[in-house]
């Protein structure tokens, strides 16, 4: 009579269980969590795009006291941040830094004078990271910012 076998070992479960493990330890690091990093490109373009409207807001609001306005002035070269400050007093009013795996270019400085138009600047600014980018852009008369994934 022959006898079968319906289990498995505990060595052979201990081998298949490393073999996995093994695998495991090479497949993860080769993840791209492209999610995690688009999410982090897209808050930071949006961050930015509500960053220039609210400084454009702030030269509309306070034009009647203050005849320069106000400026969003890029920190690191590509930008890595930007600082939003009163051109009249030259007070920082917020400090913005980005991920490091997000970057930016575009001009130097955006300043946004009484009437709410860019008085400087004016070029596009292109948000990006790895391979991923968003473009803002604007209209120079009205000082208007709008935001496209390219």
């Amino acid at each position: 009579m022959v006898m079968r076998r319906n289990a498995h070992t505990l060595a052979e479960l201990v081998v298949v269980v490393m073999i996995l493990g093994v695998m495991a330890s090479i497949a993860i690091p080769r993840l791209q969590f492209q999610a995690v990093q688009k999410k982090k490109l897209e808050a930071a373009a949006h961050k930015m795009v509500a960053d220039l409207r609210r400084c454009r807001s702030m030269a509309l609001r306070d034009a009647a006291t203050n005849s320069k306005g106000f400026e969003i002035l890029r920190t690191g070269n590509p930008w890595t941040g930007y600082t939003i400050s009163d051109l009249d007093s030259h007070a920082t009013i917020d400090t913005v830094t980005f991920d490091s795996s997000v970057s930016a270019t575009g001009d130097n400085k955006y300043d946004f004078g009484p009437l709410g138009n860019l008085t400087v600047g004016g070029s596009d600014i292109v948000v990006s990271a790895d391979g991923r980018s968003y473009t803002i852009s604007f209209v120079a008369a009205t000082g208007a910012v709008s935001c496209t994934e390219n």
